[in-house]
């Protein structure tokens, strides 16, 4: 039986895949393996959970969630997704700053890959962790937290330093939100106010198909401030009606709109759990440009609108806070990112890629490690501050290479 990932695009070369129900399963496979890889929920595009030896999944493991409310702090299993805990700690008043646009993410894989929600004052998902537990190349189990001289390396470190079994994430007080969407955004008028646009509210996404002289849907979570924008914004008009942002799907898979009010946890997300994320069927790539490139980047984007309009479903451009994490697409930097979401036609997307990577490429342009990009290890090398002590750290704790696969080989050099 042929394994893949959540799109189908990625045939898995892995000889097994296994899932222990325990810490100490992990440790007695990982000491016996030669190459490990650990799957998640399978939401990458790419072959980064691949491996020609043993793959790992955490979702037979107990769904430890411990709370620890006077350190504002909870511990997870690394194989839980977000959807699965958010009710328990929306229940015991806390909540977690940012969410993804789908819940249905595993914990320790989007945290790995450096996987966003959006809001010009929220990181990236890693941005939360204080702690992760280990099971490194030799079997041992370890715990490194924030203060820690590798911390900011590890914490998106791409599946190469061992098997997260747990993460320790810092929480907030409970909130709720409301979530309108506004229709057809002009474009002179993002081009002149995408960045109060863009924070207009706790989260702001905005979606076009560039198939027209506008963008199609602003969805604005929160806001931030008492001022909810009226029925008229920025000449776009706030919908009548739920909205999905890929064009004929069915709105009923998305969270509500339309000013309801509700926890952060179904509002952040764009998607419902008990639904079929965006559309089932498709294929992503994400590039992160600095905020303040955000406007150049569009119009860098549309001298190509009509090689992207006959592929792309949806492509969403939001905000991420910039945060020191190593190998994160937004480190560094507050950022603005383009997520394309493509149709099912791997052939035509990777032939458009590099077209796109180099109208982004004055933009010092870092593609999200998960999705589909086509840039090469020199660019990226170029790209962060820290990417040769990174390479550092994966021989230091990996020395045999028990965890690297074609994925990591092609973009960091063992020492």
């Amino acid at each position: 039986m042929v394994r893949t990932n959540w799109a189908g695009n990625i045939a898995f070369g892995a000889r097994g895949v296994h899932r222990p129900a325990d810490v100490d399963g992990v440790r007695r496979l990982v000491a016996e393996s030669e190459r490990v890889r650990v799957l998640g929920s399978g939401h990458s595009f790419n072959a980064i959970a691949d491996t020609t030896g043993e793959q790992i999944s955490l979702a037979g493991m107990a769904p430890r969630v411990e709370i620890d409310s006077a350190a504002s702090c909870v511990t997870v299993a690394g194989g839980l997704r977000y959807g699965d805990f958010a009710d328990l700690l929306h229940a015991a008043g806390f909540a977690l700053p940012t969410l993804g646009s789908l819940p249905h993410i595993s914990v320790a894989g989007a945290v790995a890959t450096g996987t966003h929600g959006s809001g010009v004052h929220n990181g990236s998902l890693a941005a939360s962790v204080s702690g992760l537990e280990m099971v490194t190349a030799d079997g041992d189990l370890i715990e490194i937290r924030r203060g820690h001289p590798d911390f900011a390396g590890m914490v998106v470190g791409l599946g190469g330093f061992g098997v997260v079994t747990a993460l320790s994430l810092d929480l907030v007080p409970a909130f709720e939100l409301a979530q309108y969407v506004y229709d057809r955004l002009p474009a002179d008028e993002f081009a002149e106010h995408a960045q109060q646009i863009l924070a207009a509210g706790y989260s702001v996404s905005v979606f076009t198909t560039w198939r027209a002289d506008h963008l199609d849907q602003v969805w604005v979570k929160g806001p931030r401030t008492p001022d909810v924008p009226g029925p008229s914004w920025f000449g776009a008009r706030r919908a009548d009606a739920a909205r999905h942002p890929v064009p004929g799907m069915d709105a009923r898979h998305c969270t509500a709109q339309l000013g309801e009010p509700g926890p952060w946890h179904h509002r952040l997300p764009h998607f419902r759990m008990d639904f079929t994320p965006s559309t089932g069927r498709e294929l992503q790539s994400e590039y992160f440009v600095p905020r303040e490139n955000v406007v150049a980047a569009y119009r860098a984007l549309d001298t190509i609108r009509d090689r992207m309009a006959p592929i792309v479903q949806t492509c969403e451009i939001r905000t991420i806070a910039a945060e020191p994490l190593w190998l994160s697409p937004a480190a560094g930097r507050d950022s603005a990112a383009f997520h394309f979401t493509w149709i099912d036609d791997t052939p035509a997307v990777l032939a458009l890629l590099p077209t796109i990577e180099d109208l982004l490429d004055p933009f010092a342009v870092r593609p999200h490690w998960g999705k589909l990009f086509t840039c090469e290890a020199g660019t990226l090398r170029a790209r962060y501050d820290h990417y040769a002590e990174f390479e550092r750290l994966l021989g230091q704790y990996d020395p045999a290479g028990k965890f690297t696969n074609e994925f990591l080989g092609r973009y960091f050099a063992r020492p």
